[in-house]
């Protein structure tokens, strides 16, 4: 054992002898840690998961390298417009209209516009080529014009694409259709797998929608311009909502903890100092804030609450038994300190790995969430017990009258009598309980290696039907409407493939050498299934789509391909460099560049997919294809950088969660040897942790809640907050078992001590956290289901396991 007692006793000095010092200077730390609040900003979206992912450094150099550096229009918003049949005429105008008053508001810096009414009113005069002239040729026409003009547009290169998949030839009619509007924007927007809030769309298409909405059809805005102006407004309106619940509900539990105003009050004060000292620090050192960082304040709560909550209890017991103030405090330091700092140093491991994972966010977030645990260690440990020594002796003073003096949990109390159901089993069989406790745990564990892994934008946007209560909640708390999900889900239902749907295969090599278009050309010949659009052959845009278009243009061109095509399938096979050349120096150029560069390089090949395809299985077929190419080659796209993600999640809770078990046991066993000489007991420590991990695991998969961006982190957080219930039981345990009190007693003794404490934190924290699933984006919900079944499993086991383990522990060490 190594003597730590004297580190303690220094504090005790300041807390017992100096309060109201220790007092002032964690108000002045307050204060500066207040100013980094003014320096936090936000970042929302899925970008800030893909970064420096090997798919999305691939999806952004073919997107440097394949946009023109002359081209500036690359900001497109999609008007997709729904009714009973969107090609009657009356339809047809207001698509036209519409576009027609955005293009007509300088703020909307409209350069370009397409759309099916484009196409028919140039089909029915082909020198209609503006907005205004078009809409004069549809007012002019008659239905049966129109109708005639539609059926020879079918014929067109792209119309049918713009149409929904219930699109009808015979009758000319269709459910809905996609019409188009390119931004002069900076270049670049939107062409990275996630969107973030910085997206300078945003305003442009939030104010579109009101222009888009004065004309008389069923038109909506969408592009990513919508989702990030929703990511951003969820983080805020989900806030505004829990915020106040959460504090309504603990405030209610800590009244009943506490009963007593003034420690309330003290209780209250040390958990908002707690998370302003953790973004006060965010701020500082410019971390910006996500929507992952939303549940830190619920975990320093969890772990507030617990320290509180004991500091108060443990305190009671002693003053209960008139000890004086001073020697009270010192005997709950000398205790709790211990405590506290192994529930520290076990949550801070269990937060802080998550550090290993290969996702910026959660390495961010268990990084603040770690830094946050210590604070509120600080906090708990010095400052609430200076404060409560400070208010004691002017209630003394003053006379001022204490209302709740009795502990949680004492003997004789219902909740005193029920916690010992733990040492009752342990007096009559602790090995049958541990051994059935072991098949459960092993049986939850396998059953949970079915939980699901997701990431998806939809993950961080509020569901389509929200429930009920939104509704019917007032202002300030009346969350804006939202729609991204309701029309990309539209999008799904009605159309055969979206902007989305695509994959790019990035080909960088030689493509000079002979063989290197007809590699391109073999690779799609017999492409997976989901790669190919229902009903459609493979739909593939690249260098050889520019080829044969400009051949069908150029006779001359036609010939020169002719020549060096050995196997007359249309595909050139010999002086393609002479081929390249030919293009770039020809109008179709701007064109040719889009899909290869000048050094003749690299290239690009995108694939539709098939709209029915999940995004694993466009993932797995997309990468066994890119082994089809001769030359070097990697699949990329928005649906293979989010799988990558989604691989990555699942990897980071499982090394995450190894990290912490393993760094936890040497933790404990390491503390326990140094504080009582007895490092079996960290194992004893850990034990029960073990079966909440297993517990929370399996209850995620019965519940249907997969492993996300957010709910990845929770096993490796099981740890580090289970670790908080069974380490005060233990060492109170070792406080209370002596020379002079037997094995049983001083478990009974522990339970009422401690697991009043311990009852009160624990129902004070799951329906604290619980209150997150009232959050309007799903993830957070499900965070705050699987912390609530966390918090709960680890004092159901630490109450009813820990007894026996401790009891078979003590029987393998006589």
């Amino acid at each position: 054992m190594i003597e730590y007692q004297r580190y303690i006793d220094a504090v005790d000095v300041w807390i017992t002898e100096r309060p109201h010092a220790v007092v002032i200077a964690f108000l002045l730390l307050t204060a500066i840690f207040a100013v980094g609040f003014t320096n936090i900003s936000a970042e929302s979206g899925t970008s800030q998961f893909t970064e420096d992912t090997p798919a999305q450094d691939a999806f952004d150099e073919v997107n440097q390298r394949f946009t023109p550096p002359f081209e500036e229009t690359n900001g497109s918003t999609r008007l997709v417009q729904s009714g009973s049949n969107v090609l009657t005429k009356d339809e047809l105008l207001a698509m036209l209209e519409a576009q027609q008053r955005l293009k007509e508001r300088e703020r909307f810096r409209v350069v370009s516009t397409s759309s099916v009414a484009r196409i028919v009113a140039q089909t029915l005069d082909p020198s209609a080529t503006t907005l205004d002239a078009q809409i004069r040729t549809l007012e002019g026409a008659t239905s049966t014009a129109i109708e005639r003009a539609i059926r020879t547009a079918i014929a067109g290169s792209g119309f049918t694409d713009l149409l929904s998949e219930d699109f009808n030839r015979q009758s000319a009619s269709a459910s809905a259709t996609i019409g188009t509007v390119e931004h002069d924007v900076p270049r670049g927007v939107s062409q990275s797998a996630g969107t973030s809030g910085s997206d300078p769309l945003m305003d442009i298409q939030t104010n579109a929608q009101s222009v888009v909405t004065s004309v008389d059809s069923d038109i909506r805005v969408f592009g990513s311009g919508i989702v990030s102006a929703e990511f951003t407004n969820i983080i805020f309106d989900s806030l505004i909502i829990v915020v106040p619940a959460v504090a309504l509900l603990i405030l209610a539990f800590l009244v009943f903890a506490y009963r007593d105003p003034i420690d309330l009050l003290l209780g209250l004060l040390s958990l908002v100092m707690a998370v302003i000292w953790t973004f006060g620090f965010t701020g500082l050192a410019g971390l910006r804030f996500t929507q992952m960082l939303i549940a830190v304040p619920p975990l320093l709560l969890a772990v507030g609450i617990d320290f509180g909550i004991h500091t108060i209890n443990r305190y009671r017991e002693e003053r209960i038994e008139g000890t004086a103030i001073a020697e009270s405090m010192r005997r709950t330091t000398d205790q709790l300190l211990v405590a506290f700092f192994i529930v520290t140093g076990t949550t801070v491991v269990g937060f802080a790995a998550n550090g290993i994972s290969d996702l910026g966010p959660i390495r961010q977030f268990g990084l603040v969430a770690a830094v946050g645990i210590v604070f509120t260690f600080l906090i708990f440990g010095i400052f609430l017990p200076a404060a409560k020594v400070g208010a004691d002796r002017l209630r003394i003073r003053f006379g001022i009258p204490e209302f709740g003096r009795r502990p949680l949990g004492s003997e004789g109390s219902l909740l005193g009598r029920m916690l010992t159901i733990g040492v009752v089993v342990a007096r009559r069989a602790p090995s049958a309980l541990l051994a059935v406790t072991l098949l459960v745990s092993v049986g939850a564990g396998f059953y949970a290696t079915g939980v699901d892994t997701s990431f998806s934008q939809d993950d961080f946007l509020p569901p389509e039907d929200p429930p009920d209560y939104i509704g019917g909640l007032p202002e300030p708390f009346a969350p804006d409407s939202y729609s991204v999900t309701d029309t990309t889900n539209f999008l799904d239902e009605r159309f055969a493939t979206t902007q989305d749907g695509s994959v790019t295969i990035y080909v960088d090599g030689r493509l000079h050498k002979d063989s290197a278009l007809e590699s391109i050309q073999r690779a799609n010949q017999d492409p997976p299934p989901s790669l190919t659009p229902v009903d459609r052959e493979v739909d593939a845009e690249s260098i050889l789509t520019v080829i044969r278009d400009y051949a069908d243009q150029s006779a001359e061109f036609a010939r020169l391909i002719e020549r060096n095509d050995a196997d007359g399938d249309g595909v050139p096979d010999d002086n393609l460099r002479d081929i390249y050349d030919a293009l770039l120096d020809s109008p179709y150029r701007g064109q040719a560049l889009r899909y290869i560069t000048e050094d003749y390089r690299c290239t690009q090949v995108v694939y539709s997919t098939a709209s029915d395809a999940s995004q694993d299985e466009i993932t797995r077929d997309a990468r066994t294809f890119v082994d089809r190419y001769r030359l070097p080659a990697i699949a990329t796209g928005q649906t293979i950088v989010l799988q990558a993600v989604s691989d990555t999640i699942l990897e980071s809770a499982i090394q995450s969660l190894l990290t912490a078990l393993v760094v936890t046991v040497l933790f404990l066993v390491l503390a326990y040897y140094v504080i009582e000489g007895q490092p079996s007991l960290g194992i004893v420590n850990l034990a029960p942790i073990v079966v909440s991990v297993a517990l929370l695991a399996g209850s995620m998969r019965l519940f249907g809640i997969p492993f996300n961006a957010l709910t990845a982190t929770i096993l490796s957080i099981t740890v580090g907050l289970g670790v908080d219930y069974s380490a005060h039981f233990v060492h109170r345990f070792t406080d209370e078992y002596t020379e002079h009190t037997p094995l049983y007693t001083a478990l009974e003794n522990t339970v009422r001590g401690t697991g009043g404490a311990l009852t009160g934190s624990m129902l004070t924290t799951t329906t604290g956290i619980g209150v997150l699933i009232l959050a309007i984006t799903p993830i957070l919900g499900q965070f705050g289901l699987v912390v609530a079944l966390s918090v709960f499993f680890a004092y159901l086991t630490s109450i009813l396991i820990t007894p026996s383990a401790i009891v078979v522990w003590d029987h393998l060490c006589d």
